[in-house]
């Protein structure tokens, strides 16, 4: 198995390569989504000099598998479920409604150390490039997806470095593009495709959505 990239910084910069069509534009923001996202999305910002917001998301994992997301929130009561997770693992109603009220408990204090008193950038009639350091199930991605709609965004661009085939085909149909560098198949798990992938702090989140803010 080869690993595809050294770090999120290097990821972020191989995604800008795909993007220059949209260096310098009035008409269009980066998104990150946390918390390792925002990294990657930082550096595709800083090379198309284009402004940087975090949009807030949190994974609904299975109890005793962080890893593994049975869905997730966004700000505006979005909630998107992964049916195959609730249905392998039998997860009950109870046990997600439980998960959900601390995950948005856990959201609204994201919210406030990420962005502190700034309001979120408007996204309304802009271009969303849309970013991940990469998707193992798509539901964070598509929790941030749902939650843009409803701001009515001119076009939705989503950029990760990796997910898998199957994820990365279920996007395209949500989204106006999706710009993804590696499906690797099997996927295994997201830190196989990174030799360094380091848990990221909120501080840095916080530290890196500043950085861009123009």
């Amino acid at each position: 198995m080869t690993t595809q990239f050294r770090n999120r910084t290097e990821a972020g910069r191989l995604l800008a390569n795909w993007l220059k069509v949209y260096a310098n534009r009035t008409d269009t923001l980066v998104l990150g989504l946390p918390r390792g996202g925002v990294v990657v999305a930082h550096e595709v910002a800083h090379t198309l000099q284009l402004p940087l917001d975090v949009c807030p998301v949190q994974k609904l994992s299975v109890p005793g598998q962080e890893e593994l997301a049975m869905g997730a929130i966004a700000a505006g009561n979005v909630r998107v479920l992964n049916g195959d997770v609730l249905n392998e693992l039998h997860i009950s109603q109870q046990t997600l409604e439980k998960v959900t009220t601390q995950a948005r408990q856990e959201l609204q204090r994201r919210e406030r150390i990420y962005r502190g008193d700034r309001p979120p950038l408007e996204v309304q009639n802009q271009t969303i490039i849309l970013v991940n350091d990469g998707l193992t199930t798509g539901a964070t991605m598509r929790a941030a997806i749902a939650c843009l709609k409803s701001q009515q965004p001119q076009r939705i661009i989503v950029a990760i470095p990796v997910a898998p085939p199957y994820v990365y085909r279920a996007l395209r149909t949500e989204v106006d593009q999706v710009i993804c560098l590696a499906m690797p198949d099997p996927f295994y798990a997201l830190r196989f495709w990174y030799e360094s992938f380091a848990p990221v702090k909120d501080e840095e989140v916080h530290e890196f959505s500043c950085m861009c803010r123009c």
